[in-house]
């Protein structure tokens, strides 16, 4: 495997070609941004935290029958995966009221929902990844109903396993972000990644966040968030 010329690169990530067409190299980067990239700064280690994290809940997920892109760990910072095509779909569950949704229902941020709740955003940077339904999904042709169906069987699945597993951990998910594609069989596989820039991760006894959220609202001691869930998911919390 030979890491060729670089594909594209996104705020967190880069993405190289390799000498096979079936894969690709993705490398994670320190940068972080937030409120649509108007906020931008660096988090030290951040990539290096969030591959390790992100391979973590998919080598669970691949347990439990969720097929992803990553095929393995090729240093601190990068991953080999399988090419997808990404379905321009972000694919947010929402466990208990936070951010935008807090501001959208009037619920006091940190009200649990009564059950998750599965949202569809359009992602396009120039529209600001919009919220958007089914009805706007098949206008655009951004997904068929097949793959819809599937993109919300997987997420409600997904959220189900990531809660079981988070739980002895002592973490609580808020909500999540997931992105899929189709491979050159056109089969539906989770890409992108999974870690604190993903998700809201909230301490269970404190209610601290653990997460972007930290970088979002100047609250400090973010690097010591990222590495503290690290150090969660590869050890037992105890009480």
């Amino acid at each position: 495997m030979q890491k060729k010329q670089l594909l594209y690169e996104g705020k967190a990530k880069k993405i190289f070609k390799t000498d096979n067409p079936e894969q690709l190299i993705i490398h994670y980067k320190d940068d972080a941004t937030a409120f649509d990239g108007q906020k931008k700064g660096k988090i030290n280690s951040k990539g290096k935290y969030n591959l390790e994290i992100s391979n973590i809940f998919f080598s669970l997920l691949e347990e439990n029958n969720i097929d992803t892109h990553l095929i393995r760990q090729i240093s601190e910072t990068e991953i080999l995966v399988k090419k997808v095509d990404i379905i321009p779909l972000e694919v947010v569950l929402r466990n208990i009221a936070a951010g935008s949704l807090a501001k959208r229902l009037g619920l006091k941020e940190g009200t649990r929902l009564n059950k998750p709740i599965l949202e569809f955003y359009y992602k396009d940077d120039e529209l600001g990844d919009p919220l958007i339904n089914q009805y706007h999904i098949e206008e655009r042709g951004l997904a068929t109903k097949g793959q819809l169906k599937l993109l919300s069987v997987f997420g409600f699945k997904i959220n189900e396993i990531l809660n079981n597993f988070l739980e002895k951990k002592k973490i609580i998910l808020v909500d999540f972000k997931l992105e899929f594609g189709l491979d050159s069989k056109d089969n539906i596989l989770l890409a992108d990644e999974i870690s604190p820039d993903t998700c809201r991760f909230w301490d269970a006894n404190t209610n601290k966040k653990l997460d972007k959220d930290r970088f979002r609202r100047d609250l400090g001691e973010v690097e010591e968030a990222y590495q503290e869930i690290l150090s969660r998911l590869k050890n037992d919390v105890m009480n």
